[in-house]
């Protein structure tokens, strides 16, 4: 198991392997915050919602059991209000 820390701490995920691929299950506090992708990422909100802004979209809301899309190599936008737990599938 592979503990990944963010952000000072603000954002904090747990890697795990299942019968779908390597994934991880992390938990972000509120705030703004921009990531990178090496890979596309499958990101489904197990509980709370944000906002995200994706490459070439404008803001959207997601909540529980949405699941968005990343492209590989680049960079989102997440905006939390709010505690936020979710499971990421890396392909």
């Amino acid at each position: 198991m592979k503990h990944n820390s963010y952000f000072e701490g603000k954002v904090q995920s747990l890697g795990i392997n299942t019968p779908e691929g390597y994934a991880t299950v992390g938990v972000i506090e509120p705030g703004q915050y921009t990531f990178s992708t090496d890979s596309e990422e499958h990101l489904t909100i197990i509980a709370g919602s944000m906002k995200v802004k994706l490459p070439g979209s404008s803001w959207q809301q997601v909540t529980r059991s949405d699941t968005f899309v990343v492209p590989p190599r680049a960079s989102f936008d997440i905006d939390a209000t709010a505690e936020v737990a979710y499971i990421c599938y890396y392909k």
